[in-house]
Protein backbone atom coordinates (compact mmCIF):
# COMPACT_ATOMS: atom_id res chain seq x y z
CA UNK A 1 0.00 0.00 0.00
CA UNK A 2 1.17 3.48 -0.60
CA UNK A 3 1.82 6.54 1.60
CA UNK A 4 -1.06 8.15 0.23
CA UNK A 5 -3.56 4.97 0.31
CA UNK A 6 -2.47 4.47 3.59
CA UNK A 7 -3.26 7.96 4.75
CA UNK A 8 -6.50 7.62 3.13
CA UNK A 9 -7.35 3.82 5.19
CA UNK A 10 -6.00 6.14 8.45
CA UNK A 11 -8.28 8.88 7.80
CA UNK A 12 -11.18 6.80 7.10
CA UNK A 13 -10.71 4.81 10.23
CA UNK A 14 -10.27 7.82 12.26
CA UNK A 15 -13.50 8.93 11.17
CA UNK A 16 -15.29 5.73 11.56
CA UNK A 17 -14.20 5.60 15.01
CA UNK A 18 -15.77 9.15 16.05
CA UNK A 19 -18.92 8.69 14.58
CA UNK A 20 -19.65 5.17 14.98
CA UNK A 21 -23.13 3.66 13.60
CA UNK A 22 -25.02 7.46 13.15
CA UNK A 23 -23.20 10.48 12.62
CA UNK A 24 -26.26 12.36 13.22
CA UNK A 25 -26.39 10.97 16.96
CA UNK A 26 -22.94 12.06 17.29
CA UNK A 27 -23.30 15.20 16.61
CA UNK A 28 -26.74 15.65 18.88
CA UNK A 29 -24.64 14.29 21.94
CA UNK A 30 -22.23 16.73 21.35
CA UNK A 31 -24.65 19.20 21.10
CA UNK A 32 -26.32 18.48 24.59
CA UNK A 33 -22.78 17.94 26.00
CA UNK A 34 -21.52 21.50 25.66
CA UNK A 35 -25.00 23.19 27.34
CA UNK A 36 -23.88 25.14 30.00
CA UNK A 37 -20.20 24.78 29.64
CA UNK A 38 -17.51 28.10 28.94
CA UNK A 39 -14.68 27.50 26.95
CA UNK A 40 -12.33 25.94 29.38
CA UNK A 41 -15.01 23.43 30.10
CA UNK A 42 -15.64 23.23 26.02
CA UNK A 43 -12.22 22.33 25.74
CA UNK A 44 -12.23 19.57 28.12
CA UNK A 45 -15.47 18.41 26.66
CA UNK A 46 -13.54 18.24 23.56
CA UNK A 47 -10.75 16.22 24.01
CA UNK A 48 -12.65 13.76 26.27
CA UNK A 49 -14.92 13.06 23.03
CA UNK A 50 -11.76 13.33 20.84
CA UNK A 51 -13.07 16.36 18.69
CA UNK A 52 -9.40 16.92 17.80
CA UNK A 53 -7.49 18.84 14.59
CA UNK A 54 -6.15 15.41 13.77
CA UNK A 55 -9.99 14.28 13.36
CA UNK A 56 -10.27 17.95 11.44
CA UNK A 57 -7.66 16.90 9.30
CA UNK A 58 -9.20 13.05 8.73
CA UNK A 59 -11.94 14.90 7.54
CA UNK A 60 -10.11 17.29 4.88
CA UNK A 61 -8.30 14.26 3.39
CA UNK A 62 -11.54 12.02 2.96
CA UNK A 63 -12.86 15.12 1.35
CA UNK A 64 -10.28 15.81 -0.92
CA UNK A 65 -10.01 12.31 -2.21
CA UNK A 66 -13.84 12.29 -2.58
CA UNK A 67 -13.61 15.47 -4.79
CA UNK A 68 -11.83 12.73 -7.43
CA UNK A 69 -14.21 10.05 -7.70
CA UNK A 70 -16.15 11.65 -10.62
CA UNK A 71 -12.84 11.77 -12.34
CA UNK A 72 -12.44 8.29 -11.39
CA UNK A 73 -15.93 7.05 -12.47
CA UNK A 74 -15.13 8.31 -15.76
CA UNK A 75 -12.01 6.99 -16.32
CA UNK A 76 -13.07 3.79 -15.20
CA UNK A 77 -15.79 4.00 -16.69
CA UNK A 78 -14.52 4.57 -19.80
CA UNK A 79 -11.89 2.09 -20.18
CA UNK A 80 -14.61 -0.64 -19.16
CA UNK A 81 -16.54 0.68 -21.96
CA UNK A 82 -13.81 -0.06 -24.42
CA UNK A 83 -13.90 -3.21 -23.71
CA UNK A 84 -17.41 -3.54 -24.97
CA UNK A 85 -17.57 -1.33 -27.87
CA UNK A 86 -14.34 -1.36 -29.64
CA UNK A 87 -15.09 -4.24 -32.73
CA UNK A 88 -12.81 -6.45 -34.14
CA UNK A 89 -9.99 -4.45 -36.55
CA UNK A 90 -10.81 -1.20 -34.98
CA UNK A 91 -7.90 0.67 -33.72
CA UNK A 92 -8.30 3.37 -31.12
CA UNK A 93 -6.39 6.63 -32.20
CA UNK A 94 -6.83 8.92 -29.31
CA UNK A 95 -8.38 8.47 -26.23
CA UNK A 96 -9.57 11.27 -23.34
CA UNK A 97 -10.73 9.17 -19.80
CA UNK A 98 -10.09 12.12 -17.52
CA UNK A 99 -13.73 13.78 -16.89
CA UNK A 100 -13.90 17.51 -17.66
CA UNK A 101 -11.73 19.67 -19.97
CA UNK A 102 -8.58 17.60 -21.27
CA UNK A 103 -7.92 19.51 -23.53
CA UNK A 104 -8.99 16.40 -26.36
CA UNK A 105 -11.66 16.90 -28.75
CA UNK A 106 -13.17 13.95 -28.04
CA UNK A 107 -13.28 11.44 -25.40
CA UNK A 108 -12.85 8.62 -28.43
CA UNK A 109 -11.34 8.92 -31.74
CA UNK A 110 -10.64 5.46 -33.54
CA UNK A 111 -10.33 4.82 -37.49
CA UNK A 112 -13.56 4.34 -37.52
CA UNK A 113 -15.83 6.49 -35.21
CA UNK A 114 -15.32 9.49 -32.61
CA UNK A 115 -17.48 9.86 -29.27
CA UNK A 116 -18.23 11.18 -26.50
CA UNK A 117 -19.06 9.52 -23.14
CA UNK A 118 -21.39 11.06 -20.53
CA UNK A 119 -21.95 9.17 -17.55
CA UNK A 120 -24.88 11.10 -15.54
CA UNK A 121 -27.39 10.00 -14.00
CA UNK A 122 -30.10 11.96 -14.83
CA UNK A 123 -33.22 12.55 -12.74
CA UNK A 124 -35.63 14.75 -14.98
CA UNK A 125 -35.15 17.87 -13.14
CA UNK A 126 -33.92 21.02 -14.26
CA UNK A 127 -30.41 20.24 -14.64
CA UNK A 128 -29.42 23.33 -16.40
CA UNK A 129 -26.04 22.51 -16.55
CA UNK A 130 -26.04 18.92 -17.70
CA UNK A 131 -28.31 19.92 -20.15
CA UNK A 132 -26.20 22.56 -22.02
CA UNK A 133 -23.16 20.19 -21.62
CA UNK A 134 -25.13 17.49 -23.43
CA UNK A 135 -25.57 20.10 -26.07
CA UNK A 136 -22.33 20.83 -26.36
CA UNK A 137 -21.10 17.20 -27.15
CA UNK A 138 -24.08 17.00 -29.48
CA UNK A 139 -23.17 19.71 -31.12
CA UNK A 140 -19.57 19.32 -31.28
CA UNK A 141 -20.33 15.40 -33.12
CA UNK A 142 -23.04 16.27 -35.02
CA UNK A 143 -20.39 19.05 -36.59
CA UNK A 144 -17.57 16.37 -36.75
CA UNK A 145 -16.08 15.81 -40.42
CA UNK A 146 -18.75 12.64 -41.41
CA UNK A 147 -16.14 10.53 -42.75
CA UNK A 148 -16.42 8.63 -39.35
CA UNK A 149 -19.48 7.74 -37.32
CA UNK A 150 -20.65 10.05 -34.40
CA UNK A 151 -21.95 8.21 -31.30
CA UNK A 152 -23.05 9.57 -27.95
CA UNK A 153 -22.53 7.19 -24.93
CA UNK A 154 -25.36 7.83 -22.35
CA UNK A 155 -26.81 5.87 -19.27
CA UNK A 156 -30.38 6.22 -20.53
CA UNK A 157 -31.70 7.85 -23.41
CA UNK A 158 -35.16 9.38 -22.44
CA UNK A 159 -34.13 12.49 -20.45
CA UNK A 160 -31.83 13.48 -23.14
CA UNK A 161 -33.59 13.10 -26.00
CA UNK A 162 -37.07 14.90 -24.36
CA UNK A 163 -34.14 18.22 -23.57
CA UNK A 164 -32.73 17.68 -27.14
CA UNK A 165 -36.20 17.28 -28.60
CA UNK A 166 -37.71 20.44 -26.59
CA UNK A 167 -38.21 24.27 -27.63
CA UNK A 168 -35.85 25.41 -25.17
CA UNK A 169 -33.72 28.13 -26.60
CA UNK A 170 -29.90 27.70 -28.32
CA UNK A 171 -28.75 30.93 -27.17
CA UNK A 172 -30.05 30.27 -23.66
CA UNK A 173 -28.09 26.41 -23.46
CA UNK A 174 -24.91 28.21 -24.83
CA UNK A 175 -25.09 31.40 -22.80
CA UNK A 176 -22.29 30.68 -20.64
CA UNK A 177 -20.20 29.70 -23.61
CA UNK A 178 -19.51 32.83 -26.17
CA UNK A 179 -17.20 30.66 -28.61
CA UNK A 180 -19.40 27.80 -29.00
CA UNK A 181 -22.80 30.21 -29.46
CA UNK A 182 -20.88 32.31 -32.05
CA UNK A 183 -19.25 29.11 -34.42
CA UNK A 184 -23.05 27.93 -33.93
CA UNK A 185 -24.44 31.80 -35.31
CA UNK A 186 -21.66 32.06 -37.72
CA UNK A 187 -22.50 28.39 -39.30
CA UNK A 188 -26.14 28.82 -39.09
CA UNK A 189 -27.31 32.49 -38.44
CA UNK A 190 -30.72 32.38 -37.16
CA UNK A 191 -31.68 28.91 -39.05
CA UNK A 192 -32.33 27.03 -35.54
CA UNK A 193 -33.66 29.42 -32.39
CA UNK A 194 -34.36 26.24 -30.68
CA UNK A 195 -32.30 22.65 -29.52
CA UNK A 196 -35.38 20.85 -31.16
CA UNK A 197 -35.17 22.36 -34.59
CA UNK A 198 -31.05 21.61 -34.41
CA UNK A 199 -31.35 18.02 -33.28
CA UNK A 200 -34.58 17.68 -35.93
CA UNK A 201 -31.54 18.58 -38.60
CA UNK A 202 -28.75 16.49 -37.03
CA UNK A 203 -30.59 13.34 -35.16
CA UNK A 204 -29.44 10.64 -37.84
CA UNK A 205 -25.68 12.33 -37.69
CA UNK A 206 -25.10 11.30 -34.47
CA UNK A 207 -26.05 8.10 -32.83
CA UNK A 208 -27.15 8.63 -28.88
CA UNK A 209 -26.54 4.63 -27.23
CA UNK A 210 -27.86 3.97 -24.14
CA UNK A 211 -24.41 2.33 -22.53
CA UNK A 212 -26.39 0.52 -19.12
CA UNK A 213 -27.43 -2.31 -20.82
CA UNK A 214 -23.60 -2.70 -21.08
CA UNK A 215 -22.59 -1.40 -17.73
CA UNK A 216 -25.07 -2.18 -15.00
CA UNK A 217 -22.57 -1.63 -12.51
CA UNK A 218 -21.79 2.03 -13.48
CA UNK A 219 -25.45 3.09 -13.26
CA UNK A 220 -25.35 2.11 -9.73
CA UNK A 221 -21.92 3.88 -8.76
CA UNK A 222 -22.98 7.44 -10.72
CA UNK A 223 -26.46 7.19 -8.68
CA UNK A 224 -24.71 6.45 -5.48
CA UNK A 225 -21.62 8.68 -6.08
CA UNK A 226 -24.00 11.80 -6.95
CA UNK A 227 -26.07 11.27 -3.89
CA UNK A 228 -23.05 11.30 -1.59
CA UNK A 229 -22.27 14.67 -3.51
CA UNK A 230 -25.31 16.61 -2.92
CA UNK A 231 -25.14 15.65 0.46
CA UNK A 232 -21.57 16.60 1.22
CA UNK A 233 -22.49 20.30 -0.64
CA UNK A 234 -26.20 20.77 1.13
Amino acid sequence: MGQAQDSIVKALHAIEAFTGDDLGNKIHELEWSVRGLNGPGCLAKAKEMQVTGELLTAAYAVKRAAAQINTLIHAVGGLMLLTKIIEDGEHIEEVSLGAGNTGKEFDLVTDRRVAEFKFIHWRGGAETMRKKSLFKDFFRLAEAPPSKRRELYLLGTSHALRFLRSGTSVDSVMSKNVPLLAKFRERYGDTFATVGHYYESKQHDVALIDASPLLPELVKVVAVAEAVSDETEG
